[in-house]
């Protein structure tokens, strides 16, 4: 760490609440540039972030959205920190090279996550935007049926939910579940309270929830096997990634009734084409990966980043570093 005691500090990540004023106090803020209030939208690569440390005179980083990578680090940073829960936008292994510690927020949008994954499911199971159009087009009667009769749904309390993924935003699903009176099971190898096999948490769910990290191991596991293991009536959400399930199997098992209905928040590439059968189908609820999409998470990260560079400055070890190491500990 240089001796100044207060960094100058790029920022490209918005900042909000209490936490900001922290890091103010803590760093000074030469450049703040949220990447979330550019129309059009702005992400910076390794050559972006470099003119602007360089235009700066900048000595750390904390970003959100651009990716610390390559020209970076051909300048002197004392610290890099990402607002995010897994800083995929950084090259870690470089930073760590160069002797820079990395931050993150893990958990900061595990409640938003979760609020969302509750709302998708009450939109599927209660048939809300079909509900919305018709009002909206003058369909109260459809087809000589009045919508009690066509919108008819299932309730949450009593069913069984079934969580595959028991980390910080399964956490979050699980005790909203259960308070509005659903049993809740859950599949997670790295947890030992998800207590059941993924064929068995399938065949006994009612609504299964995925909330597991996007890796090798889990990219496809759910397929067609798995689809024809849920019962007749289940409802299929995934606010987490769309590489857990095979896109194809899912349109498939969704014409077959098994899911009857889906919830999903993500796309592979971040996009979903207008023709896609996903975006035709009456029984699938679909949402631009806005999980984390509230002013709570940008307040949440915003204390996170700030508790943990007081720590960093203090010389102490910060809760949330990835790479411990550089600081001789780890």
């Amino acid at each position: 760490m240089s001796n100044r005691t207060r960094p100058r500090t790029v920022v490209t990540s918005p900042l909000r609440g209490d936490g900001r004023e922290k890091v103010e106090k803590l760093v000074d803020v030469v450049l703040y540039d949220p990447w979330i209030d550019h129309r059009p939208l702005r992400i910076l690569d390794g050559d972006g972030l470099l003119a602007l440390l360089e235009e700066n005179d900048a000595e750390a980083l904390i970003v959100e959205a651009d990716f610390v990578y390559g020209a970076v680090f051909e300048h002197p940073l004392e610290f890099i920190a990402s607002t995010r829960g897994d800083p995929n936008n950084v090259d870690v292994s470089a930073a760590t090279d160069a002797g820079i510690p990395v931050l993150s927020t893990p958990g900061r949008n595990a409640d938003a996550v979760a609020e969302l994954t509750i709302g998708l499911l009450i939109a599927t199971s209660r048939h809300i935007v079909a509900a919305d159009r018709a009002t909206r087009e003058d369909r109260i009667v459809d087809d000589g049926l009045i919508p009690y009769q066509r919108y008819r749904g299932w309730e949450i309390n009593g069913c069984t939910v079934g969580l595959v993924g028991l980390g910080a935003v399964g956490q979050a699903a699980k005790w909203r579940f259960e308070g509005l009176g659903a049993r809740v099971i859950a599949h997670d190898p790295f947890n030992r309270d998800a207590k059941h096999s993924l064929d068995d948490l399938l065949a006994e769910a009612d609504v299964v929830s995925m909330h597991a990290p996007s890796t090798p191991d889990t990219k496809g596991m759910i397929g067609p096997d798995q689809f024809a293991l849920m019962k007749e009536g289940a409802v299929y959400l995934n606010t987490a990634r769309a590489e857990l399930h095979v896109h194809e199997a899912l349109i498939e098992a969704l014409r077959s009734g098994k899911p009857a209905a889906a919830g999903l928040d993500h796309f592979e590439g971040e996009y979903l084409s207008p023709d896609d059968p996903l975006a035709k189908m009456g029984n699938v609820v679909l949402t631009p990966h806005i999980g984390g999409a509230t002013y709570d998470t940008e307040r949440r990260q915003t204390s996170m980043i700030a508790d943990d560079l007081e720590r960093l400055l203090s010389g102490e070890r910060p809760e949330h570093i990835v790479n411990p190491q550089v600081l001789g500990d780890g």
